[in-house]
This record gives C-alpha cells, sequence and structure tokens, in this order.
C-alpha cells in the first residue's frame, strides 16, 4: 500500500479510511448502531473509548484540570472550552456567518445547517436529519422502541435525555419544564449561538 493510500470506502457517503476498523466505526453514525452501553444507565455508544470517557460521570472522575486555576473536567473538550475562557479566543469560527464556538463538534454542526446538508436519513421513510441522534430518535418513534426505562416507577422513553428529565419529577431537582429549555441551557455549555440580532450582530443562545 502506498503511503497515505485510503482502501476503505464508507457505502453510505463515499467518505474513506486508511483501516477497517476506522471505517466500520464511521458507519455506525449512518447507521445509528451503538453497541457499547453503560451499565449503570443504559447509555450508548458507537466507540468503547466514548463509553470509557462517559463512565467517568458516574465514578465522578475529573482528569482533566487547567492549572491556572485548579478547575477539573470530565472530558478534555471541556477543559479546551474553559481555556477559551480564560484566553478568550473561540478558535472554532464559522465561515459564512462568522459564528464562534469553543467546541469543533458544535461548529460542524452548525455548517451543515448552512448547507442544508442531512447526511442521516431514514430507510424506512426517506426523512432525513443532519445529526446521527435525532435519526435514532426518529427510528424510535417509528418502531416505538423505549429502550430508557425509569428504575423508580418503570415508565420508558425513546431517548436519554427524556428519561433523564422525567426522573427530575421523582427527585427535589427542579428539572426544565420543555425539552425546548433543556437546549436552551444546553447551548450555554457547549457555546453553540445559533440566533443573531440582525441590527447589531451579537450571537444568541435563545430568542
Amino acid at each position: 500500500m502506498h503511503h497515505g493510500e485510503r482502501l476503505y470506502v464508507c457505502k453510505y457517503c463515499e467518505k474513506t479510511f486508511t483501516r477497517s476498523g476506522s471505517l466500520r466505526c464511521h458507519e455506525r453514525i449512518h447507521t445509528g448502531e451503538k453497541p457499547y452501553e453503560c451499565k449503570q444507565c443504559g447509555k450508548a455508544f458507537t466507540m468503547h473509548t466514548s463509553l470509557r470517557c462517559h463512565e467517568k460521570i458516574h465514578t465522578r472522575e475529573k482528569p482533566y484540570e487547567w492549572k491556572q486555576c485548579g478547575k477539573s473536567f470530565v472530558f478534555y473538550r471541556y477543559l479546551q472550552r474553559h481555556e477559551g475562557i480564560h484566553s478568550g479566543q473561540k478558535p472554532n469560527e464559522c465561515k459564512q456567518c462568522s459564528k464562534v464556538f469553543y467546541v469543533p463538534s458544535v461548529l460542524r454542526y452548525h455548517e451543515r445547517l448552512h448547507r442544508g446538508e442531512r447526511p442521516y436519513d431514514c430507510k424506512h421513510c426517506g426523512k432525513a436529519f443532519t445529526h446521527s441522534s435525532y435519526l435514532r430518535c426518529h427510528k424510535r418513534i417509528r418502531s416505538e422502541e423505549r429502550p430508557y426505562v425509569c428504575k423508580q416507577c418503570g415508565k420508558a422513553f425513546t431517548t436519554h435525555n427524556s428519561l433523564r428529565h422525567h426522573e427530575r419529577t421523582h427527585s427535589r431537582e427542579k428539572p426544565f419544564r420543555t425539552q425546548n429549555s433543556l437546549y436552551h441551557h444546553e447551548r450555554t455549555h457547549n457555546g453553540e449561538k445559533p440566533y443573531w440580532c440582525k441590527q447589531c450582530g451579537e450571537s444568541l443562545h435563545v430568542v
């Protein structure tokens, strides 16, 4: 094999890879397959490394520390975002609208909205989605699959977020009143600002 030659081609989007394992992992994004499941909460992942990273949430392990202030994080991407807050830098800028994001994956998702790209399509009805998680949720709604079950009352849900939202009704923790409220709150963590003011150009989490 010549240096840099790519032999393995994705049958869904024609992206190429030099290793068969990388191709298998990539194709799970299209198929929605998540073979690695957390034993504590049931959340599943496409890669074993993602599962190991997720398990730190349950163990409360925070191996990534910002030495300037001593704050520690579960995930490296959270540390990167925190570093950006200290430095004031936001290196992930959308070339079309100049919006900036702390997290590269959020920028990639945002850019799909500009392009109108919906790479994840349902084989049954043809409906397409910008994110693999939206496709998985759509498939569960069609099949009436509800894999996330509340341990306290037995009620089942199509998504892990819906289960988490429900579980707060059993505890003293105040839940978000709607799913949209949760999405808006999560944007304060991931740096996503999908709305902007037409008069001054300022980016906003919500409108």
